[in-house]
């Protein structure tokens, strides 16, 4: 169990406690009130006390202003953007489905349902064995997506940064269900060359919440350490080796969905590169709903009855999303809404205790703590999920629909495409708040709040600036 306070927040009050007894018992010894003159009087014939009393408070400034966490600032981000040639319209799909012959006609079908509904574009991007000759997604296959994601995103960030490369003290990349050997954080060891002792961290099998959960990893370690100052942050997945060639219903929909993408970006609590970055981190929330086994079923890789690996998505999942959102927002609300959308909450729990479950409690508004949301573009039926969960407008949920049309579901990148769609249009704002959300397989939903430290401009890198005019469309 976590402490309720640190030893210097102990030595603080310590501190505190030790003076108020020391007036208490001056008070009681020699009258009922101490006026303010009374008091300065106190202390200039009590030498040794006001002397002890300024020591205490010189020695609680000093730790305070040594151990307090400095601020976790994001300072940029990239997104891959594959080369045309890898563009999939819904023709292309189709003609690889049908050419590979490893689908039954009733799969076939299936599929074409699945996408048609699926509110994905004709410009989503696939690997590249799917215009390749062999139709089979092999280990070459995943190791090329990989290196040029994680290498295209990274060339970006360091590029716009600036930032010398023996300067990065941690890596952390994050892929859900490929794992290379040597690591995909050596990979970028390799490429890029950093220093000896750089630390290296890889997390797997986190799914789309991935992403939102490095990030809070960085900013875990930069808080824990006086010594590191940037993490460089890689999120990427491979699409190659998930790919499933069978016909479990369940494990067709990742065909459909799924798409190309990644995204890098740089997390420093160094002080003087605030004038530099983007953001900064205001709060983050991890809820683990893995307890659940209908929560922790959505959404498993396995085999099928021939022994074709894929990733199985329930018909749970809509539900399951849903379930561990409404827990994930009542740890999130007290911490992030005003106390108006508090007080009118804690009335409508109360009235509906009184009316026994007659009325329920109302779903508090979310846009009253944040002026932008990238919510998690898993799908158009997690998006609409969402935004009924939330009582969220079409205004608040395009960009999420947009992001999905255009790159499809990126897995633990997704939320970062979205933050671009908002850049792209010019809408963030120096001072304003965005909540960055997204559901990972376990099943967990995880947050991010971060606040703008400029004002958005379309930069060269954006992967939305030769179709951002085109958005938002007027259906979907």
């Amino acid at each position: 169990m976590k402490p309720l306070m640190s030893q210097i927040q102990l030595l603080q009050v310590s501190f505190a406690t030790l003076f108020i007894f020391t007036l208490v018992i001056h008070t009681l010894l020699y009258g009922n009130a101490i006026p303010f003159t009374q008091l300065l009087h106190f202390f200039f014939e009590n030498l040794t006390i006001s002397l002890s009393c300024t020591w205490c408070v010189l020695i609680s400034c000093y730790f305070y202003w040594s151990t307090r966490p400095n601020p976790v600032l994001i300072l940029d981000y990239a997104c891959y953007k594959p080369d045309f040639d890898r563009k999939c319209s819904y023709e292309i799909c189709e003609y690889f489905v049908r050419r590979s012959k490893r689908f039954n006609t009733i799969s076939e079908e299936f599929m074409r349902g699945i996408y048609l509904k699926s509110g994905l574009g004709d410009e989503t991007y696939v690997p590249p064995f799917i215009f390749q000759n062999d139709y089979e997604a092999k280990l070459k296959s995943a190791v090329d997506e990989a290196e040029e994601g994680m290498f295209g995103a990274v060339d970006s960030l360091l590029f716009k940064t600036q930032l010398d490369p023996q300067s990065i003290d941690i890596i952390i990349v994050t892929c859900g269900s490929y794992s290379s050997v040597p690591s995909l954080s050596s990979l970028l060891v390799n490429k890029y060359k950093f220093k000896p002792d750089i630390k290296t961290y890889n997390l797997s099998g986190m799914g789309c919440s991935s992403g939102v959960v490095s990030i809070d990893l960085a900013a875990n370690l930069l808080r824990g350490s006086t010594t590191t100052k940037n993490v460089l942050v890689v999120i990427t997945e491979s699409i190659s080796l998930n790919w499933y060639f069978g016909d479990n219903r369940s494990m067709l929909v990742t065909n459909c969905i799924f798409r190309v993408g990644c995204a890098a970006a740089i997390i420093t609590n160094d002080p003087s590169r605030r004038n530099f970055a983007k953001m900064e981190l205001v709060k983050s929330l991890r809820t683990h709903h893995g307890a659940n086994d209908s929560a922790y079923n959505a959404a498993v890789q396995q085999e099928d009855d021939q022994g074709t690996v894929g990733v199985s998505l329930t018909k749970d999942l809509i539900r399951v999303a849903a379930m561990g959102l409404k827990e994930h927002i009542t740890s999130l609300a007290p911490r992030v809404l005003p106390l108006s959308q508090l007080i009118s909450y804690a009335y409508s729990v109360l009235v509906s205790v009184l009316s026994r479950d007659d009325t329920k409690p109302i779903v508090p508004d979310f846009t009253t703590a944040f002026d932008h949301m990238c919510i998690h573009t898993g799908g158009k039926a997690v998006i609409d999920q969402v935004g009924r969960v939330l009582r969220l407008s079409k205004d608040i949920t395009e960009p999420a629909r947009m992001t999905l049309h255009r790159f499809g579901n990126t897995s633990s990148s997704l939320v970062f495409y979205e933050l671009a769609y908002f850049e792209a249009k010019g809408k963030l704002k120096k001072g304003d708040k965005t909540w960055m959300l997204a559901f990972g397989t376990g099943f967990k939903v995880c947050s991010l709040v971060v606040k703008s430290l400029q004002d958005s401009r379309m930069e060269p890198d954006n992967p939305w600036n030769d179709c951002i005019h085109r958005y938002p469309l007027k259906a979907w």
